[in-house]
């Protein structure tokens, strides 16, 4: 089997934990006949693939542009100033005296994001299109030449155009993928769709039934409230403002002119089960939804925090050890002793210089339980002293006593 080069292997993702790296030349293990089987069958599968992509090199210098951060930065600063620019256009007199300046900076914008989508399917001409962020560029991209298509086939006075250039205003959606916090929210709207469609289904079947009472209640000929109940499809409308309490009030006086006796129990029922019970609802699901994506996007910012500080460690302890191997070697050289190169090696080092300590000893949790074991200490010394010194008082008058004792059992004997 052929070894292929490092960079493709990088580019490919075969979602196999065997393929993280380039297949050694060979094998610890000896594969069993069907692994090996299936294992040459997916190589071949992907070999037609692997020969068609020879500017690999290519491909991987065009990736690390587009991750950039400077290419990022170029990105949004540039659909920020065309949102800005939008905002001037609307306008008139500065439309007039800046049109040269909309021109070039629209031509500019296009440019910008049309490469920006031509680099990023070169990178990635299959994978690009199951990403939604990048169907969303697209649609944007569509978006944009809308205007110039409808320019080009109607012509200026087609009646629709100024359609075409309102919808522009979406041109600033294009910052969504270079925020997280926008896509975590995103996110976690996207994880209440179906939550939040069982809660409207709810209202909607709520708002049905109230609409047919309140079309029979107040949607009667005679004297009836005709302009908000006379039809089904005003009912609804109407069942909507009360939902949002939005000038229900003005409602109810309309149906209190009729003399309607119910409508006062009707509008007060309806108004605590659609604004009280199922809005709230509503705002509690999209509540619980954010706190957890918020949590789930801070795991994710401590892991990369960890993973970064792991990456700096290792680099940290690669030059390390690369400055003690360069010190063994002078010393084989020089022929000075190790502790002498150290202690030149100490003279070299700034106080800025970041060191790696793996020692548990000098860890801060380790000082801190090591700080708190000898304050208990010092407290069972404190106290098994106080102690000894009771005993030792007993002992003292114990022996006080003793020779009292001795003189009166003589004196007892001596009598006897």
């Amino acid at each position: 089997m052929p070894v292929l080069p490092t960079c493709v292997w990088e580019d490919l993702d075969f979602r196999r934990p065997w393929m993280s790296s380039p297949p050694p030349s060979s094998c610890c293990a000896p594969l069993s006949q069907l692994e090996f089987r299936s294992q040459t069958v997916f190589i071949s599968g992907f070999r037609n693939r692997i020969q068609l992509r020879k500017d690999h090199q290519c491909q991987a210098f065009v990736r690390r542009v587009i991750r950039s951060h400077l290419f990022q930065i170029i990105m949004i600063s540039t659909v920020s100033l065309n949102a800005f620019l939008t905002v001037l256009w609307t306008s008139y007199e500065i439309r007039y005296r800046l049109y040269r300046v909309f021109e070039i900076s629209e031509i500019i914008f296009v440019s910008i994001c049309t490469s920006e989508f031509a680099m990023k399917v070169y990178v990635d001409p299959i994978d690009y299109w199951k990403d939604g962020y990048n169907m969303l560029d697209v649609f944007i991209l569509i978006i944009i030449f809308i205007p110039y298509l409808l320019h080009k086939i109607k012509g200026k006075h087609y009646p629709y155009h100024n359609i075409a250039e309102g919808i522009q205003s979406l041109r600033i959606l294009k910052l969504i993928p270079y925020s997280r916090g926008i896509r975590m929210l995103i996110t976690a709207v996207g994880q209440t769709v179906y939550t939040v469609a069982s809660v409207l289904t709810l209202l909607f079947v709520l708002m049905y039934i109230f609409a047919i009472l309140g079309f029979c209640l107040f949607g009667i000929v005679e004297n009836g409230d005709l302009n908000n109940w006379g039809s089904l499809a005003l009912s609804f409308f109407t069942l909507f403002s009360l939902a949002t309490v939005d000038g229900w009030t003005n409602l109810q006086e309309q149906l209190d002119m009729r003399n309607f006796t119910l409508s006062r129990v009707f509008t007060i029922a309806f108004i605590l089960l659609a604004s009280f019970i199922f809005l709230n609802m509503f705002v509690g699901v999209m509540i619980m939804h954010t706190e957890d994506s918020i949590k789930k996007f801070e795991r994710e910012l401590k892991l990369e925090r960890q993973v970064t500080l792991m990456e700096e460690k290792q680099v940290i302890l690669k030059r390390q050890q690369e400055e003690v191997d360069r010190l063994m070697k002078t010393q084989s050289n020089v022929g000075k002793s190790f502790s002498e190169l150290v202690e030149d090696f100490k003279k070299t080092l700034r106080h800025t210089d970041p060191m790696v300590l793996d020692d548990f000893g000098t860890s801060l949790p380790f000082i801190d339980v090591y700080l708190s074991t000898l304050d208990n200490q010092d407290n069972t010394v404190n106290k098994l002293q106080e102690l000894y010194y009771e005993i030792v008082n007993v002992l003292c008058l114990m022996l006080e006593d003793l020779p009292k004792e001795k003189s009166q059992a003589l004196q007892r004997l001596e009598e006897k």
